[in-house]
């Protein structure tokens, strides 16, 4: 990636996640400010992407430099409540394998975290785990 975009690279992220829970068995997926009512008892995954802090990598103010971006992606997997963990782990499984310390079009992510079991789902009424994976980009000015 020449010029790293945060809509690119959010792009990247959410897209790669989309296409993959579409297939079978297809699973929806929610991204930040998107609406969506669950139906009960159904599995389902919510996509939260965010930028952190950048560093300087190049020595140029305006030209030739390089800024590494990076950013976090929560991925919030819910299922039926009181069925046990069985089909959350198996979401889980799938998008650790999805972005398991792999690079997508200029994006590296590092290894996954989880899923971990939430105490406290939100919603309310599911089984929630969640899967952590922190990624970087280069920007070049």
């Amino acid at each position: 990636m020449a010029a790293a975009d945060l809509n690119t690279i959010r792009s990247t992220i959410e897209g790669r996640l989309a296409t993959e829970l579409a297939d079978s068995p297809a699973i929806p997926v929610v991204f930040h400010n998107m609406a969506y009512e669950p139906t009960p008892n159904s599995s389902w995954v919510q996509c939260l992407t965010s930028f952190g802090a950048s560093e300087y990598l190049g020595q140029g103010l305006t030209t030739n430099s390089q800024n590494r971006i990076v950013g976090l992606v929560v991925i919030n997997i819910f299922s039926g409540k009181g069925v046990g963990p069985g089909a959350n782990y198996v979401i889980g499984k799938r998008i650790r394998d999805l972005y398991n310390r792999v690079i997508v079009s200029g994006v590296y992510f590092d290894a996954p975290i989880g899923p971990e079991a939430l105490g406290s789902p939100a919603p309310e009424g599911y089984f929630q785990t969640q899967v952590r994976v922190t990624f970087e980009s280069i920007e070049e000015l």
